[in-house]
């Protein structure tokens, strides 16, 4: 068969900047929602008893709302030539609950204004989403262009992909530290935005420690496991479930009880307590470290105390690995391998910026109930809604580039030099690695580019290889939900859980 009837046919199914296209999609239709039920509701410090539940959200289509108080659609085009943002209005049910708990009684649903979303030109919720090229030609586009980009403030601005580390996954390396050579087993927990460095690390002296967020200093292993509830050396050996390592593990858990002297769940946890609120009562100091047990300690796995158990399994397979990589079982991992990357597309940018923003929303409401209260006036939900807040966090985001966790550069005005340069910017992908450090071996091709990664167009100098571009004919697949992997390998047995 002739390569280019295979290129060409592909090209008829699928677009150059589908990528961007499906992420977008997949934001606006599930993980728009998604965040709203993660928030849920806005509970207020009001005596009477007051908070708000969220419900569905909806979008509108792209309008604009003239001088006289007129509101019609608005095309691409007028946002370009008129210098405004090309975006939708979002309304949110919110649905009044007074009373304290237990004597609740729910007022009218409403749908309130919160805001303006940035459309994508092309996207689902696009006045151009399924236009004919006359019809295209007619509201002053080119058919050719294949979108994929927004108009803020009457400017083209695309965001560019990320590569990042895969979250929720373990990674083995050996790393100097004091001098020392030291084996770690370290996992980017994610959750619902949060992320957390977790990992294990072997020192020479042979004892396993642990590090988290909210926790200054190391914990070790065996006092880690006895907080989370493993009490007995039995439970310990079964987490870590291998022969091989049983003696290295017992001497682990022997020189802790020489060490700290600590048996039972609550010693280990006031143990962790000390390390993070040392001046605070015994009930206190537990009650601290089982808050950050919970919610910084794999986040990924769960943020109640019935996700314990879930974590002394995986800490046990982290020990294990830790373990096979310092008896030389294991090689280190190669991070610049592509099973070890992931790429964040527009609805993944998009989807960090409206949580935060979304996020400050709420407090905002929270705080504007209650000033409502203080002055003697009856709770009203449009009233205590401020959509600009929403809207202009979103916007300046898009406009300037600067994005959640001090990012620079994530959005970009789209480069019009050329029909090539436009495509080459949407098909982009950038290295979060410093550009001033060396960093050789990221920098390099790697065996597992092929196909993926186009080996040619990147540019000289100090990103060079930190900025890359994906092959003509890659396909980024989007992320699946992990509940519904797990329960089909269920069904068909080849993983069995209790």
């Amino acid at each position: 068969m002739d390569k280019y009837t295979l290129i060409d046919a592909y090209f008829k199914e699928h677009s150059l900047v589908e990528h961007q296209l499906e992420s977008y999609n997949d934001f606006v239709e599930n993980r728009l929602q998604k965040i709203v039920d993660e928030i849920g509701y806005v509970d207020t410090d009001i005596p009477e008893g007051f908070k708000v539940k969220f419900g569905k959200i909806k979008l509108g289509k792209p309008i604009i709302k003239e001088a006289d108080g007129s509101i019609r659609e608005i095309t691409p085009m007028e946002a370009r030539i008129r210098e405004i943002t090309y975006s939708v209005p979002i309304y949110l049910e919110m649905t009044p609950i007074y009373g304290k708990e237990g004597e609740e009684r729910e007022g009218e649903t409403l749908d309130v204004y919160i805001g303006e979303l940035p459309v994508m030109l092309g996207s689902k919720i696009c006045l151009l989403y399924g236009k004919s090229e006359e019809e295209i030609i007619k509201m002053g586009e080119d058919p050719r262009d294949r979108f994929g980009y927004f108009i803020i403030n009457g400017t083209e601005k695309v965001l560019i992909s990320q590569e990042d580390l895969i979250p929720n996954r373990i990674i083995c390396e050996k790393t100097e530290k004091s001098g020392k050579l030291v084996d770690v087993a370290k996992i980017f927990s994610t959750r619902s935005g949060f992320r957390a460095l977790c990992s294990l690390e072997k020192y020479p002296d042979g004892l396993i420690y642990a590090n988290f967020p909210g926790v200054t200093g190391s914990v070790p292993f065996v006092i880690l496991m006895r907080a989370l509830g493993a009490e007995t050396d039995r439970e310990i050996i079964e987490a870590v479930n291998d022969e091989r390592f049983v003696m290295e593990i017992l001497l682990n858990i022997q020189e802790i009880r020489e060490e700290y002297n600590i048996n039972t769940q609550e010693e280990a946890l006031d143990f962790i307590g000390k390390k993070i609120v040392p001046n605070q009562t015994k009930e206190k100091r537990i009650a601290r470290a089982k808050s950050v047990l919970c919610n910084y300690l794999l986040p990924h796995l769960g943020n109640t105390e019935e996700s314990f158990y879930k974590k002394i399994k995986f800490l046990g397979i982290m020990a294990r690995n830790v373990l096979e990589l310092h008896f030389g079982y294991r090689t280190e991992d190669d991070k610049d391998h592509l099973a070890f990357k992931r790429v964040k597309l527009a609805g993944d940018l998009l989807e960090d910026l409206f949580r935060d923003a979304f996020s400050a929303l709420v407090k905002d409401m929270k705080y504007q109930l209650e000033r409502q209260c203080t002055r003697n006036k009856e709770p009203s939900i449009k009233a205590a809604v401020r959509g600009d807040l929403l809207t202009d966090r979103i916007n300046s985001a898009m406009a300037t580039g600067t994005w959640i966790g001090g990012r620079t550069g994530v959005s970009q005005l789209l480069d019009r030099t050329s029909y090539l340069a436009t495509n080459s910017q949407l098909r982009r992908i950038v290295s979060p690695l410093s550009r001033s450090q060396p960093h050789f071996e990221a920098r390099e091709l790697h065996g597992t580019h092929w196909g993926k990664i186009c080996p040619s167009e990147t540019p000289e100098g100090q990103n060079c290889g930190l900025v890359k571009n994906f092959a003509i004919m890659a396909k980024i697949t989007k992320k699946e939900d992990e509940k519904e992997v797990i329960e089909f390998l269920k069904s068909i047995e080849i993983m069995k859980f209790t």
